[in-house]
Parts: structure tokens; sequence; C-alpha cells
């Protein structure tokens, strides 16, 4: 590491490559922190976390005990073991004693997407943010990160419609219909904010644009493609690679993969010359975002049609778990099948990438957390300080941090505090 400094000190390495090189570093040594607890008030399982998107600065927590608090993480409350340990205690706790508290568990705890002084739940109690009265128990709730033109919360249920409810009106202002069971998880898209996905106990996975009526795809895990996407004709653009980030695969759904400017790869045949439509473009456009041509079967299915597209299934079993890539072209998806599947958003594929046999080959495993006395329910990472937290049946919430001392890798340095030159 002290040769990467020396290289940027000289010129030698650019100033993101250097900082690509030490947040990976400082990911590789992620482990349970010894000098940073966060003390829970919780008395039940933590189900949710998540830290706020503006300045990465408060960790929202949501528990079964019907409760939910708040921790500002980068400011200690006190100090304990001669100052060398930080604890960091919940600024205020929302339960139900409170007049607006939930009366049953809380699954789903998120932030406003641009304030830290607003934050949405979801509870078994059949409510949303105490304003919204849902027709069975709130499984997830999720916001649009990129909206501007709209303030809706999409709310998967233990019913077959996904419901987004209008913060601005207060009131459900559209219903989804097209999933045969309870919705698990609904996750925004990170390349537009009309493009909502949701995944339900059927198996399906399905993408909507809420613009319109009717889901335009559902995922069929028999649908594949190996290799990295073909080149798009007549628009010419860098070619892009996915880079596997291992500490982030570990933590599953934590954003995993950022598409990396790579350069054309002259490698990979074009395809053949396509037919030209009847607007005379022979490329077709990406469905993704695009509302689809009034009375087109391939691109739009109404909810009420019975086909084979439409009863296609991503996993076998309910759909847990949604992560869209920051750069919005690939989906991750997790299932109680026990298999994480990747897909690429532009042509709905699975990409077959096999992380089911990281539990069976430790050497494709990146790292392995240990902590917990019981199931751990919830993670994610804050990509600020490249730490990760995580919560579990055990009413803990347990931080885990880059090392804070390191070694030069070449000669032998003296140790020194990581901190002083992350940033």
């Amino acid at each position: 590491m002290w040769k990467d400094i020396g290289g940027r000190e000289a010129g030698q390495i650019r100033p993101n490559s250097f900082a690509n090189r030490v947040k990976s570093h400082r990911l590789s040594t992620l482990q349970l922190s010894n000098y940073k607890d966060i003390v829970s008030p919780h008395k039940g399982s933590i189900n949710s976390l998540q830290v706020d998107l503006t300045e990465e600065r408060y960790l929202l927590s949501g528990a079964s005990d019907s409760s939910v608090a708040v921790y500002d993480v980068q400011r200690a409350t006190d100090y304990e073991g001669g100052g060398h340990i930080a604890k960091h205690r919940s600024v205020f706790v929302v339960d139900k004693q409170h007049e607006h508290g939930h009366k049953y568990a809380i699954s789903s705890a998120i932030w406003y997407p641009v304030d830290t002084g607003l934050f949405v739940t979801g509870s078994y109690d059949h409510y949303v943010v105490m304003n919204f009265k849902m027709p069975g128990k709130v499984y997830r709730t999720a916001m649009s990160p990129l909206a501007a033109s709209h303030m809706l919360i999409a709310a998967g249920t233990e019913d077959v419609q996904v419901r987004l409810c209008d913060i601005a009106s207060g009131a459900i202002s559209q219903t989804l219909s097209g999933h045969r069971d309870g919705i698990m998880t609904v996750e925004w898209s990170t390349s537009s904010e009309w493009i909502l996905v949701t995944g339900g106990c059927d198996g399906a996975i399905r993408f909507w644009d809420i613009r319109r009526a009717g889901c335009f795809r559902v995922l069929d895990q028999s649908q594949s493609q190996l290799g990295r996407r073909p080149p798009l004709l007549k628009r010419k653009r860098p070619g892009y690679k996915f880079v596997r980030n291992g500490p982030l695969v570990a933590s599953m759904m934590v954003s995993i993969s950022k598409s990396l400017s790579a350069g054309q790869n002259s490698s990979v045949k074009p395809r053949a010359p396509q037919k030209r439509s009847a607007n005379g473009n022979g490329v077709r456009q990406s469905s993704v975002g695009r509302i689809p041509a009034k009375g087109s079967v391939r691109q739009r299915l109404h909810p009420g049609m019975l086909s084979s597209q439409d009863r296609a299934t991503a996993h076998y079993g309910a759909v847990t778990g949604l992560k869209v890539t920051e750069d919005g072209m690939y989906l991750l998806s997790a299932g109680s099948d026990s298999r994480i599947r990747l897909w690429d958003v532009e042509s709905g594929r699975n990409t077959l990438v096999n992380f089911e046999t990281v539990r069976l080959q430790t050497s494709k495993t990146c790292l392995t957390f240990r902590g917990h006395y019981e199931h751990v329910n919830c993670c994610c990472f804050s990509s600020q300080d490249q730490e990760l937290y995580t919560g579990g049946n055990d009413r803990q919430i347990l931080v885990w941090c880059p090392s804070r001392l390191i070694s030069d890798g070449v000669d032998a340095g003296p140790m020194q505090d990581q901190d002083n030159w992350s940033d």
C-alpha cells in the first residue's frame, strides 16, 4: 500500500485508481469492530437497517418489538475502555407507546431519499407510516432515489397487488396487478424514476412502468445468456466489464458491482444485420424505461392475460430480495430456493453467474463474517466509511470496519492509522 501512496505522490497512479485501490484494500480487511459499538434499544430481532442516502451519517433500524430507532454513526454519545471504545446510542426511539407507533413488528424502515428528517416504516399491523392502510402484513417498502416528479412509496404486502402510496396526497394512488401470491420485495430502478421491480411468493420478478397499466417484463430463469453483452449497433459507446467486488458479494443485497469503462472489446463478434422496421431504424431499442407500443403483447402483457410468458418464474420459491446495481445494468435476486441470480436488465436474461457454489467451494468465498449468536436478518453498507452494519435475531447491531492498522506490503515500515490516508 505504501508503494501505491508513493506512486500517487509521483503522479504515476491516477486519483480515481488510487481511491479504488484504497477502498478495495479497506474492504478486504473488514472485521468486527473493536472500537465502535452500536447500543441497540430493541427488545426484539432486528428486521431492517439502512444508512441515510444524503449524508450517510444516520442509521435507521426497525425491529420485531414494533420499535424504530435512529443512530448517529459518526459521532459517539460516550466512550468506554479508557476512551478507546466509542458507544453510539440511539438519538431517539419510536415504539408502540408512541401515539403514532406501530402495534406489531416492523418489517421495513427506509429513509426518505433526499431528507434525513423523514423516514418510512411498514409493519405487520397492516400500516405504512400509520397513514396508509394495507390489506395485509407489509413485507417491504421502497422509494425511488431518482424521483423528481412523484413522492410514491411502493409497498409489497401479503396481498397479490403492489400499492403505490402518494405522500403528497396521503392516498393510495395506484395498484399494480399481476402477481399470484404475496409480494415479498420491491425495488426501484436506479436509471429511471418510473420503473419498479417486484418479487413475489409466486417466484416471479416483474418490471413495471408506473405510467402504464400492466407489467412489461417477467423474468424467466430458463432464458439465459453467457458472457458479456453484445455490442449495440449504430450507437457507439465504450464496452463494459462486470467487476465482482468480493466483500460486497458476501453481504449479498448490498450493491456489489460498478460497470467500469473498458473500451470496445474487439474479440466480441457483432450481431448479424437486422431487418429494418417500419420506422426505418434497424436497431431494436431497450424496453426498459420505454413505453411499449399500444397492443404490443411481446413488450407488455396485461395482468389478466394467461400465457406461458406471463407465468414465468425467476426462482423455485418465493423471491425474498432484489437489488439493482448502481449503474442500473444488472439486477440481483435472492430466493427461498437458496439461490442468488444476476440478471441483465437490458435483455431480461439470467447471466448464469453461479453464486450457489460458494457454499460448497470455500475457495470462492471472499469473506465470511461471524459474530451474531443467531440468524442474521438484514445488513447495509456505508460506501463513505466502508462499514458494514448487520442485524439479527440476537437483537444486536454489529459494526464491521476495515482494519485500522496496515503494514507496507513491500517494505517493513511502521504501522499507521489507516483513517489518516483513506481519503
